[in-house]
């Protein structure tokens, strides 16, 4: 699931936590919102930045014999 965690510091420092979303697809979902929010001082990546996501797949080899009974 993925979620976006925001914190608003009376002084108007913003910081927000990004979780669930796997690789550095997350800067893509959260660069609208920081435009809107101002300068960006610092990041920190997670593990979760430089995890790749996994893909899957298989291949299924089937054979089919007959007797001639």
């Amino acid at each position: 699931m993925e979620t976006l965690e925001f914190v608003i510091y009376p002084d108007g420092r913003v910081q927000e936590h990004v979780t669930g979303i796997v690789g550095a697809s997350c800067a893509e979902v959260t660069a609208a919102i920081e435009a809107q929010l101002g300068q960006v001082l610092t990041q920190e990546q997670t593990s979760e930045y430089f995890a790749q996501a996994v893909q899957q797949s298989a291949t299924v080899t089937t054979q089919v014999t007959s007797s001639n009974w």
